[in-house]
């Protein structure tokens, strides 16, 4: 991300053609990349994921990210302060219309809610499965071992891809999460 445009990013939000950035939804104010749902009347399902133009398969991704404000109306439970790293991902130009989520697999980034526990840096797996002590996961979701952020903080997570061999999920410099061997199989994703 050069914080100063988007030029060399996809943008695919279900129900909208590729590169629509319905009511610009992924924005670079203040150098810092932005997603808002301030020009949505309703959510509708329209989930939407930024994709680098450029493939990798071994890479180091570094954010530092924070939750503001109040969710857009008709946006489902699941989803207040929740969003997601989708990697290994499918191009954005092989997505459908209205396709819900790329297949990949996610380093999910959650905000507290109330008091409940809600660790960040989980791995939820659209489409795919992924192994980890030597055993198939075939569950959607599976929770690292992070504490809960609450409130607007900002907080960094590192995820280091090595390729199809393994995968570390890293919260303010602590491994959090850690599979490997990840394949195409499994749902969660739906229009495909």
């Amino acid at each position: 991300f050069n914080g100063r445009d988007l030029k060399d990013w996809d943008i695919k939000i279900a129900k909208h053609d590729l590169n629509d950035n319905y009511q610009n939804t992924f924005r670079v104010e203040d150098s810092l990349l932005k997603i808002r749902y301030d020009g949505y009347k309703t959510f509708d399902e329209q989930f939407g994921h930024i994709f680098y133009k450029k493939p990798f398969s071994a890479y180091l991704l570094v954010v530092e990210y924070r939750f503001v404000g109040e969710q857009v109306s008709g946006g489902p439970g699941w989803a207040v302060r929740n969003n997601g790293l989708m990697l290994h991902s499918q191009p954005a130009t092989s997505m459908t219309k209205y396709q819900d989520f790329p297949i990949s697999l996610e380093t999910q980034l959650l905000g507290g809610v109330g008091g409940d526990s809600r660790p960040t840096a989980n791995l939820c797996t659209p489409g795919t499965n992924v192994v980890m002590n030597g055993k198939l996961i075939t569950d959607h979701c599976i929770s690292s071992s992070s504490k809960t952020y609450y409130g607007d903080q900002w907080v960094q997570v590192e995820t280091l891809a090595l390729r199809d061999s393994v995968v570390y999920n890293i919260v303010e410099g602590d491994t959090v999460l850690t599979y490997s061997k990840p394949q195409v199989g499994g749902g969660n994703v739906s229009n495909y």
